[in-house]
């Protein structure tokens, strides 16, 4: 098992999300890593992204540029970071190391991982209540922040008195907030969320 890549067969990301793909060794004696690319497979054709050599890194897909990227300063370790994560992102990546030993032998070694690129929709929305808590004295300042998980971005709209039934619509954005309660303040409120 000398100077083996290890990887994961598939990672799942999050449409707007970022992910990891993982490409570790354990670095040894004698050998020094020379290069390491990334290539992806999708439609039958076959583009290197990133390759990492003696003059440094280089990004070689435009669409991926600001986007990728692999650990610096961590040897053995070649994973790499998929950020802003696109539909079209799906599809077979591999990661190749190349070494040379002392005696000037190449060895090259490669894993590869498929990536499925999903849209998550909003969930179901919680609403946490900052400090004090949901009761409050008149004249206190009180905040209540809604939050769900999905792809990003996701879209918050509050509104006062019960859904389905009237309700008058307070504004956008995760929090709602009061700088000094009234007891007219007194009532129920349910927040919304939408992703894309």
């Amino acid at each position: 098992a000398l100077l083996d890549l290890s990887g994961v067969h598939q990672v799942n990301g999050t449409w707007m999300g970022s992910t990891t793909l993982p490409c570790t060794y354990v670095p040894s004696e004698g050998f020094t890593q020379q290069t390491l690319s990334w290539s992806m497979e999708r439609d039958y054709s076959t583009s290197t992204i990133f390759r990492r050599d003696d003059s440094g890194d280089h990004i070689l897909l435009s669409r991926f540029r600001d986007r990728v990227s692999v650990p610096k300063n961590s040897p053995g370790d070649a994973s790499l970071l998929i950020e802003n994560l696109e539909i079209p992102d799906s599809g077979h990546y591999t990661c190749q190391v190349t070494w040379r030993s002392k005696n000037n032998n190449l060895i090259t070694k490669e894993v590869t991982t498929m990536v499925k690129v999903v849209k998550v929709a909003a969930t179901k929305p919680v609403i946490r209540a900052g400090e004090p808590g949901l009761a409050v004295p008149a004249g206190a300042s009180a905040s209540l922040t809604c939050v769900a998980g999905g792809s990003p971005p996701i879209s918050y709209r509050w509104f006062r008195g019960t859904p389905g039934g009237r309700a008058v619509p307070l504004g956008s954005g995760a929090e709602l907030a009061w700088r000094s309660l009234r007891p007219s303040d007194s009532g129920t409120y349910y927040c919304e969320a939408q992703g894309r």
